[in-house]
């Protein structure tokens, strides 16, 4: 591939910085074909495929194509088709991304696809998402509010602080591609990995939420100190999200007794 698929970008949220590759030589027309290798589990399973274009395709486009056209038996992940289920997160030419929603631009021939790195594959393109979502798990990513009676609501005002510190970080789909491009948390070790620590600061900082387990697993073992701030995770977010940015902000709340 010699130009990078390139996710849209939802409005609102912050552009994603273009991945630097050298221009497609002699690039054909858009009518043409598009050479698709696929990462297989079975050795004598087939893993080119020549996919006709139709039209603007995105990822999910070609793998959709061979199954139905070419090869029945490849295993892949999919849903709602619209970036939000996070379910056809795969890696195109090494990067993450959500299958649905990466453009294959029209100058572009041939196109590597590649199951999430960092966790078990079950097959073809399906991963074991256990390893994530028990990450996920560990730092409670759910609000502990106080009892409230009927009627009662608890209120953060949209121009408060507090508001405009959260409201970036809310949009996790826990596709799982920040957990595939971050260099620790697919390695096997005990780190809680961006999207959980990304959960874990919207909690910190909702004032709503009267837990401290949030902040105790952000600060403990396999927590912040165990980010080494490569950022990659920012890179490859397909909402735009920006999980370094929010490991940083855990950082500084520590230091400032922030719990």
């Amino acid at each position: 591939m010699t130009e990078p698929v390139t996710p849209e970008t939802p409005a609102g949220t912050r552009p994603l910085p273009p991945v630097p590759m050298p221009p497609a030589p002699d690039a054909p027309s858009p009518s043409g074909s598009i050479e698709v290798t696929v990462a297989r589990s079975d050795p004598k399973s087939a893993r080119t495929f020549s996919v006709a274009r139709r039209g603007a395709n995105v990822v999910l486009d070609l793998l959709v194509a061979i199954q139905r056209e070419l090869d029945p038996t490849l295993g892949f992940r999919y849903s709602c088709r619209v970036a939000m289920c996070g379910t056809c997160t795969v890696r195109v030419d090494g990067l993450p991304v959500l299958a649905c929603q990466a453009i294959v631009p029209a100058t572009v021939r041939r196109v590597r696809i590649e199951p999430l790195a960092g966790l078990p594959v079950v097959r073809d393109l399906i991963v074991d998402m256990r390893p994530f979502l028990e990450r996920w798990a560990a730092v409670e990513p759910f609000e502990a509010g106080a009892e409230a009676g009927p009627g009662s609501f608890a209120i953060v005002s949209p121009d408060s602080s507090e508001r405009r510190a959260i409201d970036p970080t809310l949009d996790c789909i826990s596709c799982g591609a920040c957990f595939s491009a971050c260099g620790v948390a697919g390695d096997g070790r005990r780190f809680l990995g961006p999207a959980a620590l990304n959960r874990a600061m919207t909690l910190v900082g909702d004032g709503r939420d009267e837990s401290d387990s949030h902040a105790l697993s952000a600060f403990g073992p396999g927590g912040i100190d165990d980010c080494h701030s490569i950022g990659a995770c920012t890179v490859v977010c397909p909402k735009g999200l920006d999980p370094a940015g929010a490991i940083r902000r855990l950082r500084r709340w520590r230091v400032a007794g922030h719990t």
